[in-house]
């Protein structure tokens, strides 16, 4: 940073350094080098820091990066995906022609998961078979985002599915602790499975897809059926609630369907 810095401005010595090159330096980067407004902060913040030393160091007195005014952090929508390619995605993954039931059982359960309580991969991975409480329909997050527990609730449809898989666990005589297991090992389901199964039923529905969608799925259709902000945020683990409201934005387009049921539209 600093080496481009003075290539650019030509600047030799510390003393060289004016309010005029490094307003120049900041122009240059938004113009020329097409800086993004995160690459913009980065560079302000490792100037400041530096020449915040200089200062400390008596090579300077004045700091003129505190000069520069930061432009604001554009707020993306949450990529997601629409209630159809949802469903779309939970009856292939149901239909698909496995060679064993209980990998029907499981991938469902799995991707059924995602969708309807937009939990984190790390969170389903670590997921053991104690913090599932099918009775009383909630999942017991331990140790989430945070190192913060939480309980979600689950709903009958999700809950019939994880029956199902429980017994197909039963079955095949897993033992492990983790709730979603290896077909092949008595061991958890890795990273790299969960990788694989969401590459298999991507290309199969034809409709591209993350974890992380899921989650930012489940978080907008579950505002768009009426849920409060608040609630959605402690399911969601969300420590500040600000971070759930970008959500509000993502649902703008149900909001556009709903005012058309007016009566006198």
């Amino acid at each position: 940073m600093i080496q481009y810095f003075c290539h650019l401005s030509k600047i030799q010595y510390i003393e060289e350094v004016t309010d005029e090159n490094v307003r120049n330096l900041f122009y240059h980067g938004r113009t020329v080098s097409k800086w993004s407004t995160n690459t913009f902060h980065c560079y302000h913040k490792s100037l400041i820091v530096f020449f915040r030393w200089c200062i400390q160091e008596n090579f300077m007195k004045i700091n003129p990066v505190e000069k520069i005014e930061l432009p604001k952090i554009e707020k993306k929508l949450p990529n997601k995906l629409s209630k159809q390619d949802s469903l779309k995605i939970l009856e292939v993954v149901d239909n698909y022609p496995y060679s064993k039931s209980f990998l029907r059982f499981r991938n469902y359960a799995i991707l059924a998961t995602f969708i309807y309580t937009g939990i984190r991969k790390s969170e389903l991975l670590n997921l053991k078979f104690t913090d599932v409480d099918l009775e009383n329909l909630s999942l017991f997050i331990r140790c989430g985002k945070g190192n913060k527990d939480r309980v979600i609730p689950i709903n009958y449809r999700l809950a019939e599915a994880l029956k199902k898989y429980v017994e197909a666990r039963k079955k095949a005589y897993k033992t492990c602790p983790e709730f979603f297991t290896s077909y092949t090992f008595n061991m958890g389901f890795t990273d790299s499975g969960l990788k694989r199964l969401v590459n298999k039923i991507a290309n199969v529905s034809g409709i591209k897809f993350t974890v992380h969608r899921l989650r930012h799925t489940f978080a907008t259709l579950m505002l768009e059926g009426g849920c409060d902000i608040f609630s959605l945020s402690k399911m969601m683990g969300h420590s500040d609630i600000k971070t759930t409201t970008i959500y509000l934005a993502a649902s703008v387009h149900h909001l556009r369907e709903q005012i058309l049921k007016h009566p006198l539209n």
